[in-house]
This record gives C-alpha cells, structure tokens and sequence, in this order.
C-alpha cells in the first residue's frame, strides 16, 4: 500500500475512532471472559485472546506499521473517554517527563516477575485482575493529566513499542520546506478537525517514531498538507540517533534478559534447573528461587552490555555507560526477533485454541483436536530464522552506529559490540533447540 493511500485513511473522519471502538468491544469482552468465564486457562476465551493471538502478534504490528497499535489501544480510548468527562487536564509533572521511561523500565521488569511468581498467564483470573489494574491506572491518569500522559510516561508497553517502533517500516514525518513558514503549530496544538498529538510531539520536527501512533491528527490538522507517510527500511531509524538515551538502551537490554527467562521458565527442562537452583540455595520456594534467576537474567545482559562499552571505549574515548547508551540501541532488532521467535510457538502450536474457546462460547464442545497450526519442526526453523534476520539486523545497525559517530575508530569500536551480538544469539538458538511447554 502507497503512502498516499495511508494518508487518505488516516485523514478519514472516523478514523481511528472506529477501529477504537470496535477494539474497545473485544476487550470488554476479553476482561469479562477473564474474570467471570472458565477458570482454565485451557478452556477461557480471554486467555487465548490475550495471550495466544494479541501478545504474540503486537510486536509484528510494531516492525510493520510502527506504534500504530497505540491509536486504537482500549487502554488510551479509556483514557481519552475519561478526560473528556472528569479530566481537568493538568500539566504533565516534571517527575514523569524526566523518569517517565525509567518507571516503564521498572514496570515491565516487574510485571515480567510477578507473571512468573503468581502465574499470572496462566490463570485467567490473574490476567483479568492485571487488566483492571492497568485500566484504573490509565483512568487516575486521564483524570488528572493531560492528553495520554499514561501512554507517553508510565505504559510498560508503550516503552516497549517506542522501542520496537523504531525499526517499523512505515514512518510519518513533516516537509521541513513547508513547515519553515507556517505559524500556526496546528500539528500539535490541535484544531477544529482533531485534537493535537495525544503523545506530546510536534511533528513538524519530530525525527522517530517512538513517540508517533499514526492517529492521524496532525494530517488531520495541518494546513498546508507537509505531513507525508512513506516506507522505509526497517531498523534504519537506529543508526542516526543523535541523542541516546542511556534508559532507552537499558529498556533494549532488559528485554533481552526477559526473553532468556520467558524461554528458560517453558522449556521441558526447567525443572530440573530449578531443582538444582533450589539445592544451591537451600529453599524450594519457587518465588525465591525465580527471583534469583529473574536478578541474574537481568544483571548479566546489563553488566555484559557496559563491559562490551568499556572495551570499546578504550577507543573511542567514550565511557562504559556512553557507549551502552549509543550501542544498546542495536540491541533491539535482536530482542524483536527473540520477542516473536518466542511467542511464534504459542500463536502456531496454540492457536487453534482461539477458534475452539470462541465456539465454546456458544456452546460448542470441541475436545479431543490438536491445537497447533503446523508442526514443531516448521516453528522451530521459523524460529531460526528469525533469529538470524535478528542477528543480522543487530551486526549492522551496530555497524552503521559505529561508522556515524566514530568514523576512523568505527571498526575497533563495532568489534566487542558483534562478539556480545553473537554471544547473544548463540544463546537464543540454543533455548529455541530445546523442546518448549505450551501455554495453555
């Protein structure tokens, strides 16, 4: 599909309002399904819904479309519907807009750690009770602050789609030719036709696509047509960040932590593992022998990511923790094909349980069928794949972040970068090798 032909649908009247809407209704019933349908996640609606089609396909609409799943979030319909009735639209405090990201950092690891602790996942009534908790949230936000503040400051999963976003393949930016002339700041101040950037930026300079969820009010508003859709090549955004942000890169290097303890937990071999983490330890409680796993999970990364930034740094000058913020950017192609390899198994050896728990809803009774789309083998070696497309995309981004800013000491600079890259994957290829548990 053409820019131009995105650009025509996002200025259409009722968009994003319709596909809002139409969201909003699934996820009413998904919460319901959650908290009052069956107990086993096996036999629950909301629990494939959630965990079997929407958490394993959210990061492809990212690489694809960039944040656009941010339009049409229930989360942010709920939040826009709230202030329009009780919100008294104060400012963003200054504490959100400087730790806003370091909080989502917090959130996502502990959200990460209790589904592990509490079976969250697992259990439909721990899935619908996350759910609200996130929705009263989104509510006390929308009440007291303006625009999406909950979106843009305190969403674990608006961190981890700015993150993703950054490699989608379809971006919005403004004319800078045009713009230079116009007084108005209706792209972000919003006009008669659609309110201004819900996410608080001005996209006539605007230069990602991290803070950008195609809602389409700045095509909307805009008088002298500047903004233009078009494609590109995914992970391009990543080699020309003039500004790295050391809690961005930390989020990069935390989710690569995060898919080690999600594929570690579900393969067949866990238990064996924790058996001897429990002798080491002298406990068999699970929560404090996870807890151990989650800590070092989460420190390895981080203390192999500075450590690869110091050795580069002996020559470009730069400091441990510089150079992870520059370089943990090139991370993130690696973590998004982690992310998917890993939720491709549930989605294709799953997904037959979306259509048989929304027959059960009418009464249909269907025991006894394999839930899984195609065979083990196919999954693993799409697994593969994606891992090296991943790898690949990690090798270079890293290359061409080298090359921008260090020019002669590119290549002493990108060196200990590709070996923690390689490392990285080797592990993943080893965890997709081993035989994974299902979700439901």
């Amino acid at each position: 599909m053409k820019g131009a032909t995105l650009k025509k649908i996002l200025r259409f009247a009722w968009f994003p309002g319709l596909l809002q809407w139409l969201v909003l209704g699934v996820f009413t019933v998904i919460v319901y399904q959650l908290i009052a349908g069956p107990g086993s996640a096996h036999d629950n609606f909301g629990t494939a819904m959630t965990w079997v089609l929407w958490w394993p396909v959210i990061p492809l609409i990212f690489v694809i479309f960039g944040r656009f799943w941010c339009a049409i979030c229930p989360f942010a319909t709920v939040s826009d519907l709230v202030q329009k009735v009780v919100g008294v639209n104060g400012k963003v405090p200054n504490f959100l807009k400087k730790y806003g990201i370091w909080l989502i950092d917090l959130f996502f690891i502990l959200i990460t750690w209790a589904d592990h602790v509490w079976g969250i996942v697992e259990s439909p009534r721990g899935s619908g009770i996350l759910l609200l908790l996130i929705t009263t949230g989104v509510i006390i936000a929308g009440s007291f602050w303006e625009r999406r503040t909950w979106c843009r400051y305190l969403c674990f999963l608006g961190g981890l789609a700015g993150n993703y976003s950054r490699t989608g393949a379809l971006q919005l930016r403004a004319t800078p030719e045009i713009c230079a002339n116009c007084k108005t700041l209706a792209c972000y101040k919003g006009g008669e036709k659609a309110p201004g950037c819900p996410l608080f930026e001005v996209p006539r300079t605007m230069e990602t696509s991290a803070t950008c969820n195609l809602c389409g009010n700045c095509i909307k508003n805009c008088p002298n047509d500047s903004l233009q859709l078009s494609w590109r090549l995914p992970t391009s955004e990543l080699w020309f960040i003039r500004k790295p942000r050391l809690e961005e890169s930390f989020l990069a290097v935390v989710i690569m932590g995060i898919v080690f303890v999600q594929n570690v937990t579900m393969l067949e071999i866990w238990q064996k593992w924790q058996k001897s983490l429990e002798h080491i330890l002298g406990t068999t409680n699970y929560g404090v022998t996870f807890t151990v796993l989650f800590l070092i999970a989460m420190t390895l990364p981080v203390a192999a990511t500075w450590l690869t930034g110091k050795l580069a740094g002996l020559f470009n000058g730069e400091s441990g923790w510089q150079n992870f913020a520059r370089f943990g950017y090139a991370l993130i192609p690696l973590d998004l094909a982690g992310h998917v390899a890993h939720n491709l198994f549930h989605i294709l050896a799953e997904g037959k349980n979306i259509w048989y728990t929304f027959l059960a809803l009418f009464g249909h009774e269907t025991h006894g069928g394999s839930p899984a789309l195609v065979g083990n083998d196919t999954i693993q070696i799409l697994q593969f794949i994606l891992i090296g497309l991943g790898a690949i995309g990690s090798l270079y981004t890293a290359w061409r972040i080298a090359r921008t800013n260090y020019e002669q000491k590119a290549l002493a600079s990108w060196l200990p970068v590709s070996i923690l890259i390689a490392i990285l994957t080797a592990i993943n290829i080893y965890l997709f090798i081993l035989p994974m548990a299902m979700r439901m």
